[in-house]
């Protein structure tokens, strides 16, 4: 969790207007609180158009209307194509049918499903009926799925039938066996009290027991009710939440942010300029899933503001199957993690795939080397590549890059901020540094979060009182407008664009009867970027415990990308004078022990 800092910066820095698409340093005057002001590591990036007081079903409707026949979606592996008036209309029925359920504007809406039709239509549904959204990870196990449930309260879930080797319904089940001889709508449940209604899409096409099929939500509403929708959206403030991401914290369970309606049109409208869609139609082989801010900003919410076409290779990420859909469906941008694209790059120099030129290629979820940005352009044959960095508590992107950026500047920064925003790099205390000194990066503007849902003591730990955001990325701001991470304060795992935050794996194997105490650690990976690394000392250190045990302990009960890929055994840790334990230098006692095994 990001540090709690005892000295705060003051409220506002003086703010400088930049009228064109780079910031530029204003000449220095003689004034030494204005040379101050130019050597502070601050920017305000105001941008050349206003933001929209719009929410995000009055985005949908506007699409609707500019762009009725372009494809809105393809799913290639369903089958299914879906143009924005043919989304709309559906998105309205669905809309319709949450009412006739019993639900009311603000309820939460849970989502569990793969990549598909199912998830995109839901999560717009939700944001014309006014009520939040909730993302699912369809990896989640049954006590993840539990407390992400019980949470933030959810009412509805939206559930697949089963995905890869789970089945949703039968987890659900475990979890509420009240579920399967409950009327629909009704559900009574000990373990989870707010669930009242699942909505699930069956594999036979019949109603699974205590739920209702998602395919007979389409015919629920009436007409009438469905034409209410419309009217229904001036009495959705663009300020309320529209969807919850969970993200996981150093300091125990995940957090729930609560995104705005405001963050995700805004910022869905700059993403699309910088990515050039208002300069031609392009179609989008979206890679990532669809629970991630990642694709629900970047990609669902962007591609409405000039009617771009999402392109969903699969239910889950597969390299060859994104291949196929980026020739087939004549993609001229990709999006994806870094992880992403080393698997695209491996998978055209194994079999030789030729692909089409492509205009764009975007990433994100993770840093990414010079020689994958390299690969990117000469491998796939790629026009450009542009970087985004942000945050999911800041509705997704906080830096991109611009169209006329030089090859320098992409492969060594992170972008330039982004319209509409604020950013400042502080030391420990809270003050600013200097231009160019590395600090931790904060920022401030209208995508930040409503708040950590039902957390008021992290979401002061991460949003301050006149409105920074912390994000504990140890950074370094230039003076025009452009960003570098140097490292990071906080302790995530970034596996393949994962997001994984150790104390929630550490407190699992804690419960483990062999186990005394446990630290985890990424340690690189050619792949992935990092993985997890387990560092264990045994209660006992005459028994043994070795990597398969440990895994088939995690088997069930933490999502799959959660479990260590790597276990060392210890007698003690590394620890500061004041006993805090160096996790920086397990990560070097990993590189010893794999140098050692080398040899």
């Amino acid at each position: 969790m990001t540090r709690i800092f005892t000295l705060k910066a003051t409220a506002w820095s003086a703010c400088r207007s930049f009228h064109s698409s780079k910031v530029l340093t204003a000449t220095p005057t003689v004034s030494d609180g204005q040379h101050h002001e130019q050597r502070q590591s601050y920017i305000h990036h105001i941008g050349k158009q206003p933001l929209v007081y719009r929410n995000v079903g009055q985005h949908l409707r506007l699409a609707a209307e500019k762009f009725p026949n372009n494809e809105a979606i393809v799913s290639c592996h369903e089958q299914k194509r879906l143009t924005y008036s043919e989304v709309l209309e559906k998105v309205d029925r669905l809309a319709a049918s949450f009412y006739q359920l019993g639900l009311q504007k603000g309820d939460r809406v849970g989502i569990w499903a793969p990549n598909g039709t199912q998830f995109y239509l839901s999560t717009l549904a939700a944001a014309r009926a006014g009520m939040i959204s909730v993302g699912i990870n369809p990896a989640f196990q049954i006590p993840e799925l539990e407390y992400s449930l019980n949470k933030v309260g959810v009412k509805a879930i939206i559930s697949a039938e089963r995905y890869r080797s789970q089945n949703y319904y039968e987890m659900l089940s475990n979890l509420a066996p009240e579920l399967k001889s409950s009327p629909v709508g009704q559900l009574k449940s000990s373990k989870l009290p707010f669930l009242e209604t699942i909505i699930a899409a069956s594999d036979s096409g019949k109603p699974l027991p205590g739920t209702i099929s998602f395919e007979d939500l389409f015919s629920l509403g009436t007409d009438e009710s469905t034409s209410q929708v419309e009217t229904l959206q001036e009495k959705i403030s663009p300020d309320s939440g529209v969807n919850l991401q969970f993200t996981s914290g150093t300091t125990g369970q995940p957090k729930a942010a609560l995104m705005s309606h405001y963050g995700f049109v805004n910022n869905g409208i700059h993403i699309a300029q910088r990515n050039e869609f208002d300069r031609k139609q392009h179609r989008i082989c979206l890679q990532v899933p669809l629970f991630h801010a990642y694709a629900m900003v970047i990609g669902v919410v962007t591609a409405m503001t000039f009617g771009t076409t999402i392109v969903v290779s699969g239910a889950g990420y597969n390299p060859q199957e994104s291949l196929e859909a980026i020739k087939k469906e004549k993609c001229t941008a990709i999006y994806g993690t870094p992880t992403m694209y080393v698997d695209l790059i491996n998978k055209v120099r194994e079999t030789g795939f030729k692909l089409p030129s492509v205009d764009l290629a975007v990433t994100g979820g993770a840093t990414c080397s010079p020689k994958l940005f390299k690969d990117i352009l000469n491998v796939l044959g790629v026009q450009k590549v542009k970087t985004v960095f942000g945050m999911t508590e800041a509705s997704a992107v906080l830096f991109q890059s611009l169209y006329e950026d030089s090859t320098e500047d992409i492969l060594e920064t992170v972008g330039h901020l982004t319209d509409h925003y604020e950013a400042k790099v502080v030391d420990l205390e809270g003050n600013t540094v200097p231009m160019g000194a590395s600090g931790e990066l904060w920022v401030r503007g209208y995508g930040t979060m409503l708040c950590y849902w039902n957390d008021v003591q992290r979401t002061k730990e991460t949003l301050d009182v006149d409105k920074w955001l912390r994000t504990g990325d140890q950074f370094i701001l230039r003076d025009d407008g452009y960003g570098k991470i140097v490292g990071r304060i906080k302790e995530v795992i970034i596996r393949g664009g994962e997001n994984i935050f150790p104390r929630e794996i550490e407190d699992f194997l804690n419960t483990h009867s062999k186990i005394l105490e446990t630290h985890c650690v990424g340690v690189p990976d050619d792949r992935l970027g990092e993985e997890v690394c387990a560092f264990v000392r045994l209660k006992d250190s005459s028994q043994s415990l070795d990597l398969s045990e440990l895994k088939e302990y995690c088997k069930g009960k933490i999502a799959h990308f959660k479990v260590p890929k790597y276990l060392r055994l210890v007698e003690q840790y590394p620890k500061t004078t004041s006993g805090k334990i160096q996790k920086f230098k397990l990560v070097e006692l990993f590189e010893n022990s794999r140098k050692s095994d080398m040899i």
